[in-house]
């Protein structure tokens, strides 16, 4: 969902909607998938700034729209501290990137979300 909005520039309740009439999922699922979609979308400026300051040398538009939405979808979910472990957080994202990316994307989207990480333990 969050790589189309990207690519679209729809807003996510229209997104929603066609999505779930292709992919049938239970409802606390949809319910969880609409919540991230919305803490990202919403948290977007601020989560891209951070990135852009963590992924040296690489703008927001040059990088793969995959590797920038696990990404800021990782990241959000970093800073919902509590909820879920950042090692765990990391890896899925890492997971997430090796299904749906490139054969560099797990290797980027780690390192990415390493220096976030190192940042914000300073």
């Amino acid at each position: 969902m969050l790589f189309q909005i990207d690519i679209s520039g729809d807003e996510p309740q229209d997104v929603y909607a066609h999505f779930w009439e292709s992919h049938d999922m239970e409802t606390d699922v949809r319910r969880f998938s609409q919540e991230l979609v919305d803490g990202v979308y919403a948290a977007r400026d601020r989560l891209d700034a951070r990135i852009a300051k963590a992924a040296d040398r690489w703008r927001l538009d040059r990088m793969a729209v995959v590797d920038r939405n696990i990404l800021r979808m990782a990241l959000y979910e970093l800073d919902r501290r509590g909820e879920t472990p950042p090692a765990v957080v990391i890896d899925e994202a890492i997971e997430v990137a090796r299904r749906f990316g490139t054969d560099d994307s797990a290797r980027f989207v780690n390192g990415v979300l390493d220096a976030l990480r190192s940042d914000a333990l300073k």
